[in-house]
């Protein structure tokens, strides 16, 4: 799992289903957890499709800007519903990008794959600049003209004087499976698949 507010919406999630992961929020600095029938492995949100495609885990919980960006052969038998937020297209408020002129364009991203294919449905053409974090950052320094991220509240935009100028897409959670274990501990994965789905539907 994820850390941060993905594990909080999920840690409910699953105790709505029957799966009590307390001992995760035990203040420790641990990154392995026993829960019950689970154990638990905490990881950055980016690298839980790579635990999970290479046989490291047999289920996690991953974004869809992650699934999408990253293109790993897993199974997403849930929408979760949790970590909502929507991938977006932003400039600042006070120097919009001319995108029909022939003026150089610059595009600062985590998610260089969705950008370029955001570009080419529509025609566009621009420069995609990968960075890891502070992508509001980018457009205030010169570095680029306009960001590709995702957003909850949009708060730190406007902190940063930025604007939404599009939206991509809408992000949320995804259950994921490793088709090799599903066939292994098929019982096992699906009883778990199925308390959650049932505790999506009552929750």
């Amino acid at each position: 799992m994820p850390k941060g507010r993905i594990l909080d919406e999920a840690a409910a999630l699953f105790g709505r289903a029957g799966y009590d992961l307390a001992p995760v929020f035990d203040g420790s600095r641990r990154l392995v957890y026993d829960c019950g029938p689970l154990r638990l492995l905490i990881l950055r949100s980016s690298d839980v499709p790579t635990y999970v495609s290479h046989g490291a885990a047999d289920v996690g919980i991953a974004g869809s800007d992650v699934l999408d960006e990253y293109g790993h052969d897993l199974y997403e038998p849930l929408d979760l519903g949790i970590g909502a937020c929507r991938m977006i297209v932003a400039e600042r408020a006070d120097r919009p990008a001319d995108t029909r002129s022939q003026i150089h364009v610059c595009i600062a991203t985590k998610y260089p794959r969705i950008t370029h294919r955001y570009l080419a449905d529509r025609g566009q053409t621009a420069e995609v600049v990968k960075l890891s974090g502070a992508i509001e950052l980018a457009p205030l320094t010169g570095l680029a003209d306009r960001i590709v991220d995702i957003t909850q509240t949009g708060e730190t935009l406007r902190q940063n004087g930025l604007v939404v100028v599009d939206t991509i897409c809408q992000v949320s959670s995804r259950l994921v499976v490793n088709p090799a274990a599903l066939k292994l501990r098929a019982e096992r994965i699906s009883a778990l698949i199925d308390q959650l789905e049932a505790a999506l539907a009552t929750g």
